[in-house]
């Protein structure tokens, strides 16, 4: 089923049920007015909302078009929002730029770090920000959990996924250095981040959500240039199974958490060179093209977003048809 927040109904938005094709779409305000509070009573929302989604697929109900344009991110705000890394040939070519070893516990324990999740702008938003920042994009898969008992196994954690979204995580790379050297972590680096128009559940995407990751390709466009298709189910040393354990070790999650992948990432056979002007499947961040010009190169030739750029991320089934909805975030100058 498909489930989306519309900008209306307060600061929460209004909960609709949105038909396969991301064509037509129901608010169900007698099951449930919000997302948070259908995830808050899944076990009885869960069936009502199904089969409205059924009824809506099979025209069977009363609905009005669905417009992404109209949508906030699924959860306008969360109660957790933590992203991992789970493509370790992301953390790979960061650190081989700034000739930094990964550590071996890389690979065997995920890294995280806590966003910020009291306000997230929406799919269509506007990313406000100032270009010595060094703006950046980042496309990741996320999940959405229900309740997470502290010290959940992979597989007990695998079972609570209750939705599937996509999400820009804009990055501030000319920021990131100097809160790293503090030694605590990101905080001005990361702002608000944008969700996908659509958040799924796992049994919509068929064949292709398997051992708890989506084994599709993550298509991104940059001023309506391709720039990356990885497959978000290639490459990934964690399933998200793994990485809602990782967050789960010491804390109960609640329903409602969101856990991200990390930036999607494919070696494509080797290291470097997989751009899609070389013949790979691209990249789903500017900081990986301008680590591999700096390799390659001695300096970036690619530059961090200006204002007006526009970065499209969205991903298709078999048939080429749009799951989520698209993600279009275009950069507009800080006022002032």
């Amino acid at each position: 089923m498909k489930l989306a927040t519309l900008k209306q109904g307060g600061r929460d938005g209004t909960l609709v049920v949105v038909s396969r094709d991301l064509t037509r779409c129901r608010a169900v305000p007698a099951i449930a007015r919000t997302l948070q509070a259908a995830l808050d009573n899944w076990s009885d929302c869960e069936t009502q909302l199904h089969q409205v989604y059924e009824a809506l697929n099979s025209g069977a109900v009363d609905s009005q078009p669905f417009d992404e344009s109209a949508c906030h991110s699924p959860l306008p705000r969360a109660y957790q929002w933590a992203d991992g890394s789970a493509y370790l040939n992301h953390v790979e070519l960061v650190r081989k730029a700034r000739n930094s070893e990964v550590p071996e516990s890389f690979y065997t324990d995920p890294l995280m770090y806590q966003g910020g999740s009291d306000s997230f702008i929406g799919p269509r938003d506007k990313v406000v920000a100032d270009e010595s920042w060094g703006i950046d994009f980042e496309a990741e898969v996320t999940v959405v959990t229900g309740d997470v008992p502290m010290g959940a196994t992979p597989e007990q954690a695998a079972k609570a996924i209750r939705l599937v979204m996509l999400v820009n995580d804009v990055s501030l790379r000319g920021l990131i250095p100097n809160e790293l050297a503090k030694g605590f972590g990101f905080f001005q680096s990361k702002p608000a981040s944008a969700f996908s128009p659509v958040a799924v559940t796992p049994d919509e995407l068929g064949d292709a959500w398997r051992d708890a990751k989506v084994h599709l390709p993550l298509v991104v466009h940059l001023n309506d240039r391709l720039f990356g298709k990885p497959n978000a189910g290639v490459d990934a040393t964690f399933n998200f199974g793994q990485l809602v354990a990782h967050v789960a070790k010491t804390r109960e999650l609640e329903a409602g958490s969101i856990i991200g992948s990390g930036t999607v990432s494919n070696k494509a056979g080797d290291l470097w060179g997989s751009s899609i002007e070389h013949g790979g499947v691209g990249y789903c961040c500017l900081a990986e093209v301008r680590t591999w010009e700096t390799i390659e190169q001695g300096k970036p030739a690619t530059p961090f977003m200006r204002d007006g750029d526009t970065v499209r991320i969205e991903m298709f089934d078999a048939d080429g048809r749009s799951i989520f909805g698209r993600i279009e975030n275009t950069v507009a100058a800080l006022a002032g």
